[in-house]
């Protein structure tokens, strides 16, 4: 028999009931910043070298920061990554 629960509802409905809902949306930001420090690395020239060293992290790290499948990445990191390409990394509550 198909569980009929979930048609008609939203795709957030359904992780949520899943239990799944906060995991896919920390997933979805963490890859949003990462492209997002991406395009500004690009817009200024700046290699993952470049970003490394104004970091003051090694170029693995970069790597794991600007890779969109990898979702542990700190705060601070993000924090200094931010700041490495010229920009302020905010973080809010919405409702």
């Amino acid at each position: 028999m198909v569980d009929k629960k979930h048609i008609g509802g939203d795709f957030d409905d359904f992780l949520h009931d899943e239990g799944m809902l906060d995991d896919a949306e920390a997933v979805a930001t963490k890859r949003v910043i990462a492209f997002q420090i991406a395009q500004e690395m690009e817009r200024a020239h700046i290699t993952k070298a470049e970003l490394a060293r104004r970091m003051k992290t090694s170029r693995p790290a970069v790597e794991r920061l600007l890779d969109p499948a990898n979702p542990s990445v700190t705060l601070s990191t993000l924090e200094r990554a931010a700041t490495a390409v010229g920009k302020r990394l905010k973080v809010q509550l919405t409702a």
